[in-house]
């Protein structure tokens, strides 16, 4: 059945929060549309992992709500979360599970058709060279290899909205390139993509629109020639500059 389209967005309307009374996120509003894929960029202390930490119902708003599709992750949690698929910065793998084992699960938690599943996670383990290692524990897999293996659950699921937090780190180019053409064929498809990044060279191999998140608010959206034109920035400035610019507005602040 072909996915009505129109029907599926993440919205985050006026969203304010962080970890105690005083908020690390001020009325953040970001749209994403199917189809579309936004990079969240800005400083170390910007707010971009507390926002993740809303998005994924690890913290409770102060104020505004999340909506993806339509469903109220404040009202729907479970229903929400079914929706949703998290490449995090740092790998979480359980010490004690194989890598089959760690797929089997993320087959279980998803309620994922079996064969389809193992059919389409096989094509995803040879394209990260991890088909000979469904019987390895995590203690033999390198920064990358874990890395590769949150990839691979992620994209096993059949999740609307990926989240996907600082993923290059550790990836070799092979592997950042497939990893880049697994984001161009999910947009394709009509899910929504959410990256922080700083490795932007790579980002924008796949992603056009970025949102600065500056001080816990979003700044400014658009693509990179824009946000050039928006802070002033010359085509030969690197975009190391733009957070040259962010601090000292922080400084300023």
């Amino acid at each position: 059945m072909k996915k009505d389209r129109e029907n599926m967005t993440l919205e985050i309307s006026h969203l304010t929060g962080g970890y105690s009374s005083i908020p690390v996120i001020k009325d953040v509003n970001l749209t994403i549309a199917s189809g579309e894929a936004i990079g969240l960029i800005g400083l170390n202390g910007a707010g971009k992992s507390t926002t993740i930490k809303h998005l994924l119902g690890l913290l409770r708003p102060q104020a505004g709500k999340i909506t993806l599709n339509g469903i109220n992750l404040a009202e729907k949690p479970a229903e929400f979360k079914k929706l949703v698929a998290y490449i995090p910065e740092t790998p979480v793998i359980y010490p004690e599970l194989t890598l089959k084992e760690h797929l089997e699960l993320t087959i279980l938690a998803y309620q994922l058709d079996t064969d389809k599943a193992w059919e389409k996670a096989k094509e995803l383990l040879t394209m990260f060279r991890l088909a000979d290692k469904l019987d390895w524990l995590p203690v033999h897999f390198s920064k990358g290899m874990q890395q590769k293996v949150m990839i691979v659950a992620a994209f096993l699921t059949d999740a609307q909205l990926l989240v996907i937090d600082e993923p290059f780190t550790g990836l070799d180019p092979l592997a950042v390139a497939n990893f880049i053409g697994l984001i161009k064929e999910a947009q394709e498809s009509g899910k929504e993509i959410l990256m922080t990044t700083h490795v932007l060279a790579d980002a924008q191999k796949a992603i056009k629109t970025y949102a600065i998140l500056n001080q816990g608010t979003i700044e400014f959206t658009g693509s990179l020639d824009e946000i050039r034109d928006h802070y002033g920035l010359e085509a030969s400035d690197s975009f190391d500059k733009l957070y040259q610019l962010l601090y000292q507005e922080q400084k300023n602040a």
